[in-house]
C-alpha cells in the first residue's frame, strides 16, 4: 500500500502505555475483534467462558487514562493514523452524494486494556468498534497476532481490519446497527447470530467499498494488497476459526460469516465502488 508522507487523521487518540481504565460491563460491539478472545482461548485451550469471566473480573479502580491526541509517533501509528485519514476521505464524499454528513470516529490506541463507551476493552477482545462512543479501539499488538496466530501477513491485511471496523461506524450512522439490535430481543440465539453475520458481511463490503474509492483517489494500492486483505477477510472466516479451535464447524454458532462469505462481500464491494449494493441483510 502506498501510504507513507500521506495525511495523517487528527481523530486518534493514543493511551498506550496509560495504564487500564475502572472496570464495567464488557462490550464487544460487533466486528472482526468479537472472536478473537474465543479464538485465542481454545489456542491456548482455555474455556472460554472463563477467559470471558476473568476479563470481567479484571480491572480495579484506576481512573480513566487522559486522551491524548497524536498523529503517530512510530511507524505502525502512522500508517493506522493514515488509514483513518483515508476513511475519512472516502466516507465523507460518500455521505455527501447521499447528502448526509459524515461524522468520523476516533480512533484509540491503546496497549492491554483501557476503558470504553461499552466497557472495560483487553488487548484480547482484537480490535473492536464501540457505537455508545463512536470509537475504534485498536491495540497495534493485535498485528502481530495476525502474522503469528493466523498467518495473515501484509500492510493492506491491516488496513482491512480498520476498514472494517469503520464500516461498523457507517452502519451505526445510517441506523444500521440501531436496527439489528432493537430485533435481538425478539430473537433467539441462532437466529440472532444469522442476523449478526450479515451486519459483519455488510462492514466486510463497506471495507471493500472503502478500498474501491480510496485507489481512484490517491492510487494507494500496490500489486497483491487486495489479495492481502482476501486472505485477512479468509483468515476470520467462522469455519476455519471454528476447524482450527475445535476440529469441527457448527454453523449455528457463526457470527461473523464463513472464510468464503467474508471474502465474497469484500471483493464485491471493491469491485463495484456502490454502497447500494450491499444488501447482504436481503441475501439467503
Amino acid at each position: 500500500m502506498r501510504w507513507q508522507n500521506k495525511r495523517l487523521s487528527d481523530n486518534v487518540e493514543d493511551r498506550r502505555g496509560s495504564g487500564g481504565g475502572g472496570m464495567r460491563t464488557v462490550g464487544i460491539g460487533g466486528g472482526i475483534g468479537g472472536i478473537i478472545i474465543i479464538v485465542l482461548a481454545l489456542l491456548f485451550n482455555k474455556d472460554p467462558q472463563q477467559v470471558l469471566q476473568q476479563v470481567q473480573q479484571q480491572g480495579g479502580g484506576a481512573s480513566q487514562p487522559a486522551e491524548q491526541v497524536t498523529n503517530g509517533s512510530d511507524e505502525t501509528s502512522r500508517f493506522a493514523s493514515t488509514v483513518l485519514a483515508y476513511t475519512e476521505d472516502v466516507w465523507t464524499e460518500q455521505f455527501s452524494q447521499m447528502n448526509k454528513s459524515y461524522t468520523p470516529p476516533k480512533m484509540v490506541l491503546f496497549s492491554d486494556a483501557t476503558e470504553s463507551g461499552c466497557g472495560f476493552a483487553q488487548s484480547a477482545m482484537g480490535p473492536f468498534y464501540c457505537p455508545a462512543d463512536d470509537k475504534v479501539y485498536l491495540d497495534l499488538s493485535f498485528f502481530n497476532e495476525m502474522k503469528e496466530r493466523f498467518n495473515v501477513v501484509g500492510d493492506f491485511a491491516m488496513a482491512y481490519v480498520i476498514a472494517h471496523e469503520v464500516g461498523h461506524h457507517v452502519q451505526n450512522l445510517l441506523g444500521i446497527s440501531a436496527k439489528v439490535q432493537s430485533m435481538r430481543q425478539r430473537m433467539s440465539e441462532k437466529e440472532y447470530n444469522k442476523l449478526s453475520v450479515k451486519l459483519e458481511l455488510q462492514a466486510d463490503f463497506l471495507a471493500g467499498v472503502w478500498a474501491n474509492h480510496a485507489q481512484k483517489m490517491d492510487n494507494i494500492l500496490e500489486a497483491g494488497d487486495i489479495e492481502e486483505a482476501l486472505n485477512a477477510a479468509s483468515a476470520v472466516g467462522d469455519d476455519k476459526l471454528q476447524q482450527a479451535s475445535q476440529g469441527r464447524v457448527v454453523p449455528d454458532a457463526f457470527t461473523h460469516g464463513t472464510s468464503a462469505q467474508r471474502m465474497y462481500w469484500f471483493k464485491k464491494g471493491f469491485e463495484t465502488g456502490d454502497i447500494k449494493q450491499g444488501d447482504t441483510f436481503s441475501e439467503n
